[in-house]
């Protein structure tokens, strides 16, 4: 007879050791621009949200003395569309106002904290404005 070999067919521990190396080091690089890219988007919520409540306003001041004073009076509720951010008028007046989008509790963002619009399109943040309100 033959010299028979067994060929057993498989993965070796240092194989599998090295591909769970390589997923390990792949999600420590994605797992952050992921998370960056979900904070971007919820900014982008409450942007969104600024907006309509700044068109909002100018079409209730076409009509009236003065701006709107309540979210109420321009047919808004207090969340942004995607309910990560609370919309509110902060003023209003004859000739202007300021609306603020307030990150809710689980969805803070580090790097802009509150958004804020006013009248002129005047938008600042309560972080870095230039970065926060970037396309």
């Amino acid at each position: 007879m033959g010299n028979l070999k067994h060929r057993h067919y498989g993965f070796t521990l240092i194989e599998l050791m090295i591909v769970i190396a390589i997923i390990a080091i792949v999600a420590s690089i994605a797992y952050p621009s992921y998370t960056e890219y979900v904070t971007r988007a919820k900014r982008g919520d409450a942007k969104f949200s600024l907006l309509a409540l700044q068109l909002a306003e100018e079409k209730y001041r076409a009509s009236n003395p003065m701006y709107g004073s309540t979210l109420v009076q321009l047919g808004l509720n207090g969340t942004s569309n995607g309910g990560f951010y609370t919309i509110a008028i902060t003023s209003a007046s004859q000739t202007g106002y300021d609306a603020t989008a307030t990150p809710l509790a689980p969805h803070a963002d580090a790097i802009c904290g509150a958004l804020s619009i006013d009248e002129a399109s005047n938008k600042t943040a309560t972080g870095d404005d230039v970065l926060c309100w970037a396309k």
